[in-house]
């Protein structure tokens, strides 16, 4: 018998875990992740946030508030987009201006962390997760610039990189669906939107509860199926833009490259037609000085370059003979 899949987790973050109820998963998840016992004490709405089905292009999926008062932002995204890390910039920086109230001083700009769980390739690395901060790296000794116990004491952190926004990507298809930790074992969820027995890892006990799609009720069951049906549509769409993407650009490379033939034929050609008229008029001048020409000395002319011809042309005033000149 196949075993029961859960929800998917964008879907539980849009309808299920914004219940303070059910805060133990998100908390689960992001305690793994970031490696610290994490306490959610709201979810916070955000101009981003929409509920309409076929809206998957919002900017978060969930905004949330840690009991340090930073704010995480969670998003899970299917399509791909190159230029993803400028969106993830983008939105923390949106998020720090739009809680940064009118008047207030720089200090109290609050700290973001982004969470970007992707289901596309991006980048050239071969890790499925990966951690972004700022730091501050002096050009001649290499020593890292920090904070000043005064700075510290304000800030109430350790560290420059505590201040600034923080990211990380994880990135579901290069998950080699071995677990080696914790946070491997949310991962797996997310892929396979399963919890394997043995499972330990903070939140997910509770998370086999909340996402088990039996609980739903008939008109969130509904729901969660247009939602799947809609994913797939937009799967279906990107292949269909990729491959007539490519058809279109396989015909434009050909339109392209015929009319860049055209032109670099006709340069080379006036380059080549300009070079076989001097040396014809030069093979005129020699002719002329000299008279007739035996055969080999014709065949000697026409096998010379053109910068042999112009050298002969020079020299031709101070030779007797076509012989003396040619050797």
């Amino acid at each position: 018998m196949a075993k029961r899949k859960l929800i998917s987790f964008d879907w539980a973050l849009k309808r299920l875990l914004r219940d303070k109820a059910n805060f133990e998963v998100l908390e689960g998840f992001l305690s793994e992740l970031l490696c610290d016992s994490i306490t959610i004490l709201e979810v916070l709405e955000s101009e981003s946030n929409q509920e309409h089905i076929t809206n998957k292009y919002n900017k978060v999926d969930l905004k949330a508030l840690n009991q340090r008062y930073e704010i995480i932002i969670i998003e899970v995204q299917y399509n791909n987009e190159l230029d993803y890390l400028q969106r993830i910039l983008y939105g923390a920086s949106k998020v720090i201006v739009e809680h940064l109230n009118e008047g207030s001083p720089y200090a109290e700009i609050t700290k973001v962390i982004s969470v970007n769980i992707l289901y596309f390739n991006l980048g050239t690395g071969n890790d499925y997760v990966y951690r972004g901060y700022t730091t501050f790296i002096g050009t001649h000794d290499q020593e890292q610039l920090d904070l000043t116990p005064a700075q510290q004491k304000m800030f109430k952190c350790q560290h420059i990189y505590n201040l600034f926004p923080e990211y990380y990507i994880i990135q579901i298809n290069k998950f080699p669906d071995i677990t080696h930790d914790p946070l491997d074992e949310w991962i797996y969820l997310f892929k396979h939107e399963e919890i394997k027995e043995g499972f330990q890892a903070r939140g997910l006990t509770k998370a086999k509860e909340v996402l088990d799609i039996l609980k739903l009720s008939a008109k969130e069951r509904q729901l969660y199926s247009l939602h799947q049906e809609q994913l797939h549509y937009e799967a279906s769409m990107n292949l269909s833009s990729y491959a007539t993407g490519k058809e279109d650009g396989v015909k434009q490379g050909r339109e392209i490259g015929l009319t860049e033939g055209r032109e670099i034929g006709l340069t080379e050609g006036r380059e080549i037609g300009k070079t076989e008229g001097q040396a014809a008029l030069l093979k005129r001048q020699l002719t002329k000085k000299f008279g007739s020409l035996s055969q080999a000395t014709i065949c000697k002319l026409d096998t010379a370059t053109l910068e042999q011809l112009e050298t002969w042309s020079e020299a031709i005033l101070d030779c007797d003979s076509i012989e003396q000149l040619l050797r």
